[in-house]
């Protein structure tokens, strides 16, 4: 019963979800061209095994992964965040309508005759969000000291690492903040610090932090898409400026 173009927010949806994941796969398997000076991509963080200088452990594959599948350091950590995402509580709203038709919108009719909920696979899957969300706020950790070291260069003349500001910098810096207003507003996160509290005026430190995140929360639509937009932009920024397509600009 709807005239109107319903159709067109699930499309848009599905286009840039899509086209983030066949970026963000591609980009994973590349498995070079992910650092470039003292900028790691954001995809790769925490680098665990390369041969890299910004490499936790220096060296080549592990000896415990099979040489029958194709190995990127990427792999190893790419499916906390990913897993973060696909169990938040706005994204499922946003890809059932879009990727499940689970409705397609609101007020329009599923395509099927029953309604299974979120008790099979694979929506099932959404009640571990919480538990992403753990090892969210560790690489929300792990990707402001990327920022961090992004601000040291190496001087050849002295050898030694001098404090400044590139465009890459200014890159890394705004994903931190995109990725921590995203994070840091996610609603397992409302519920953890005091959301299950009958009277949060018991406890003022929780209300304040519950207030907080409740702030946070309220643009969650917003922090979700923004900072899936800069993440990978920021991949994209060192990947050209590790392949010399474009120049880092050092401020100061």
């Amino acid at each position: 019963m709807r005239r109107d173009a319903w159709w067109v927010q699930p499309l848009v949806v599905f286009i840039i979800l899509t086209s983030f994941l066949v970026y963000a796969t591609w980009a994973a398997f590349q498995n070079e061209f992910y650092a470039f000076g003292n900028y790691l991509s954001p995809f790769y963080s925490p680098l665990l095994f390369s041969d890299s200088p910004h490499a936790w452990i220096h060296g080549g594959r592990p000896s415990w992964i099979t040489r029958i599948l194709p190995f990127s350091p990427s792999l190893l950590i790419l499916p906390f965040p990913a897993g973060f995402r696909l169990t938040c509580y706005y994204y499922s709203g946003a890809y059932y309508k879009s990727f499940w038709a689970d409705p397609p919108n609101c007020a329009v009719g599923e395509p099927r005759k029953s309604y299974r909920g979120e008790k099979s696979f694979p929506l099932v899957i959404q009640n571990v969000h919480r538990y992403f969300l753990y090892a969210a706020l560790i690489f929300l950790l792990i990707l402001a000291s990327d920022a961090y070291k992004a601000m040291w260069f190496y001087n050849p003349a002295t050898g030694l690492q001098t404090f400044g500001i590139g465009l890459g910098t200014i890159v890394l810096v705004v994903n931190v903040i995109l990725l921590g207003g995203y994070t840091l507003g996610c609603h397992s996160l409302r519920h953890l610090v005091g959301g299950y509290l009958d009277q949060l005026s018991r406890a003022p430190v929780r209300k304040k932090t519950y207030d907080c995140v409740s702030c946070l929360n309220r643009g969650h639509m917003r922090w979700a898409w923004m900072s899936l937009f800069w993440v990978a932009f920021s991949d994209v920024y060192i990947r050209l400026c590790a392949m010399g397509v474009w120049h880092d600009v050092r401020l100061f």
